[in-house]
């Protein structure tokens, strides 16, 4: 006993030392696990922007189909097909965005069938007609599942296209998710020529900056939530998504990784400048690590979504010009694809 004291007496600095760092450890740990599960309900629980777009326009019906995505599911779609078959002009996807469906496609639609586009539009998986598998549940984040039905719908176009003995070349419209579900499937399919992405966005810079809205939550001490550095946020969404993605069975690809790795692709981004949801910086960011050829359109006054709304006709003339270029392969100016508007080819 004598001896076990005089040992404590000899090193009890070492072990309050000792005791001290574990005990920060285990707080440290403690903290890091709260946090993660709020951000893990935050990730979870976000909901869908709603589908706000009025149906002040005639609905397009076409032909439906069955076909499937990459991993098997059942997925409903729809062609619409230019009156003057024999001067189409090519083929475009469209991809709606989460808590829609392929009929949204009207308004971004009407105009390139009426300029002689063809557009394939569909349902993702537990969205309108198409199936789901029971332990899925649509989220606002693209994941591997809306991948594997992005990649489904080009590949039965252009196994279409090719059965007609037409080129496999498809341009791709994407809305909000179906946006960063057009991008990662641009990253992995090269019959894709062009994209047009509305309200495209990163999910790590989302999360991120939703963590930091609601960071009040994470700690009570302002002084403290409002100092960590972005070294923290990042590790702890790093952190969030090791739990998430086994927990939802599914994989969250990076969008900004997809855009900057991709093999060089047209791509036109819009963003809405009101739009309160996914911050413009999000375009800019997006269309910083894209290569060229690429535009950026932020449209005045519109709202997430509301882009083709706010300027219809414009929204009409750059779309257009934009597919006429690089998918139908015609001689457009550069003042056409940013009619009524200054080209936005350099961000400071």
């Amino acid at each position: 006993m004598l001896g076990m004291w005089s040992w404590l007496s000899h090193y009890w600095a070492a072990l309050a030392i000792g005791g001290t760092c574990l005990s920060l450890l285990a707080f440290a740990v403690y903290l890091l696990a709260k946090y993660i599960r709020i951000v893990l309900n935050i990730f979870v629980d976000t909901p869908p922007v709603p589908s706000t777009l009025p149906r002040d326009f005639k609905v397009l019906r076409g032909e439906l189909v069955r076909f499937r995505s990459f991993d098997g599911t059942s997925l409903r779609g729809m062609w619409l097909r230019t009156p003057n078959r024999r001067q189409c002009r090519g083929t475009i996807v469209f991809c709606h965005e989460s808590g829609s469906d392929m009929y949204s496609c009207d308004r971004y639609s009407g105009p390139l069938v009426d300029a002689g586009f063809d557009v394939f539009t569909f349902d993702f998986r537990g969205h309108g007609e198409s199936s789901a598998p029971e332990s899925y549940r649509s989220l606002p984040w693209p994941s591997d599942k809306e991948l594997e039905d992005a990649l489904g719908a080009t590949a039965y176009v252009e196994g279409t296209l090719e059965a007609q003995g037409k080129p496999a070349r498809v341009g791709v419209v994407g809305i909000s998710r179906g946006a960063g579900a057009a991008i990662l499937a641009a990253s992995s399919d090269p019959n894709i020529a062009c994209l047009v992405c509305d309200g495209a966005f990163s999910t790590a810079e989302t999360i991120v900056t939703l963590m930091k809205r609601w960071a009040h939550i994470f700690a009570r001490v302002k002084l403290v939530y409002e100092n960590h550095p972005d070294a923290f946020w990042k590790f702890l969404y790093w952190c969030m998504m090791r739990l998430a993605q086994p927990k939802l069975r599914r994989r969250f690809p990076s969008v900004r990784k997809a855009v900057r790795d991709m093999v060089s692709r047209p791509i036109l981004f819009i963003h809405g400048e009101k739009d309160t949801y996914i911050h413009p910086g999000q375009a800019y960011m997006l269309y910083g690590v894209a290569e060229q050829p690429k535009y950026l359109w932020v449209v005045p006054e519109a709202k997430h979504n509301q882009s083709v709304v706010a300027a219809a006709a414009e929204y009409a003339a750059r779309t257009i010009a934009f597919f006429g270029k690089y998918l139908a392969g015609e001689a457009v100016g550069e003042e056409e694809l940013t009619a009524a508007g200054k080209a936005q080819t350099d961000v400071a």
